[in-house]
């Protein structure tokens, strides 16, 4: 049996946005929105839980540069940020990343709840009858 390497471990250069001692970040391969990025930890690790006090401050680091860039290039009315961590909560890369991804006026017809939307029958609490 193979195992396929880590996406995240073996990233060409030219991908790379930002990087400090600990962290990197890329724009997504598959973004949902312009300037959709990924911060990712220089180790291999899964969990932003298993990352060191200083691995965490390089990544909210680059998460204040890759917010910058996209402010920058696309000016975004807001943001979302998030982690899938661990396969039940959907993380199919088992290499930690934030998603940072810009959102626009009217790119959804109601984008409130945002991240609540991974669990959609929860996801309206404000709506009589939730």
């Amino acid at each position: 049996m193979t195992t396929k390497p880590c996406p995240f471990c073996c990233l060409p250069a030219e991908r790379v946005m930002g990087q400090n001692a600990h962290a990197l970040w890329i724009r997504d391969g598959f973004p949902v929105s312009p300037g959709h990025s990924l911060v990712i930890p220089k180790r291999h690790v899964g969990s932003f839980f298993e990352t060191s006090l200083q691995e965490q401050a390089a990544l909210l680091e680059l998460l204040d540069q890759a917010r910058a860039a996209a402010s920058a290039e696309f000016h975004p009315d807001g943001y979302n940020i998030g982690i899938n961590d661990g396969a039940a909560a959907g993380q199919t890369v088992p290499h930690l990343h934030i998603h940072l991804i810009p959102r626009f006026q009217g790119d959804l017809p109601d984008p409130r709840g945002g991240v609540r939307w991974v669990m959609p029958d929860k996801a309206d609490y404000w709506s009589c009858g939730n």
